[in-house]
């Protein structure tokens, strides 16, 4: 069995009575650390990564599932991290955000809203002579390669 499919299993059985916690990734390094990332609708504990992490740990020793040593950390995503999932997008509305676009262009605004196929954010466009305006923009994630979270230190 595939170590990222079981551990998505332990994962989703852990959290299965906390419908606000979710999966947003499992990486397996070649160095022998699986990496989890697993957030909140309002934030993640460290008691909750602590706890999720003994189960996982506790339940691929019992069976087995990695021949070798290995390096379990479980965290939230870090704050430099990309936007994987729709439930990211959601918590960080009214946030402001950069977008990689398909083709390289970047975009920059405050998150406005998320829908289905897409997000639509508010950015201040400045034409030459004028004054900045705030203009809404709507982005496919189609479109979408990459969206961050923007940190003000203001």
């Amino acid at each position: 069995m595939q170590v990222e499919k079981r551990v998505k299993e332990l994962i989703e059985e852990k959290i299965a009575d906390r419908p606000e916690l979710f999966l947003v990734d499992i990486k397996m390094l070649p160095n022998n650390k699986l990496i989890i990332h697993v957030d909140g609708d309002e934030g993640i504990t460290i008691q909750d990564c602590a706890a999720i992490s003994r189960h996982v740990g506790f339940h691929l020793e019992e069976e087995n599932v990695l021949e070798k040593a290995y390096n379990l950390e479980v965290s939230s995503p870090g704050i430099g991290e990309p936007l994987k999932l729709k439930r990211q997008y959601d918590k960080n509305i009214g946030r402001e955000v950069s977008i990689k676009l398909e083709g390289g262009d970047v975009k920059e605004g405050k998150l406005l809203n998320v829908a289905e196929s897409g997000i639509t954010i508010e950015a201040k466009v400045k034409e030459k002579g004028k004054k900045a305006e705030l203009v809404e923009t709507s982005i496919d994630f189609n479109n979408i390669t990459e969206t961050k979270v923007l940190i003000s230190f203001k």
